[in-house]
């Protein structure tokens, strides 16, 4: 039950920081969802480094990791809004908003990753 608890307050506190940043990034003029990238992106560099320092050093425990990474990280990154974004994108016609969107979220998400990895790798 108490890994539930952690579970859904970090993915409480992932969601609404990422409504914020949507809120204040997402450009309703030109449709450009800059809140959900720097929402995917930044969930995959802080999901890179939870993870790479719970295996460098055995730092975090269990519930610390299901907290971070599993709530606040899940929380916080969206594929659900990405897709609906893309949605629109094909909808609209804007094929080369939704392959420069679709591409750079997919290749800076695991280049996040990866980097948040290798800054706690050392």
């Amino acid at each position: 039950m108490k890994q539930l608890v952690l579970v859904f307050v970090g993915g409480g506190i992932g969601s609404v920081l990422r409504f914020i940043i949507g809120r204040y990034l997402n450009s309703p003029t030109t449709g450009i969802p800059y809140g959900t990238f720097a929402a995917n992106i930044l969930g995959s560099l802080l999901i890179g480094i939870i993870l790479g320092l719970a295996m460098k050093n055995n730092t975090l425990s269990e519930n610390q990791i299901l907290f971070l990474a599993t709530g606040f990280c899940g929380g916080f990154t969206t594929f659900s809004t990405f897709a609906y974004e893309n949605h629109v994108f094909l909808k609209s016609g804007d094929f080369m908003s939704f392959a420069v969107y679709t591409i750079a979220s997919f290749v800076v998400g695991f280049m996040a990753v990866f980097g948040g990895m290798y800054l706690v790798k050392s």
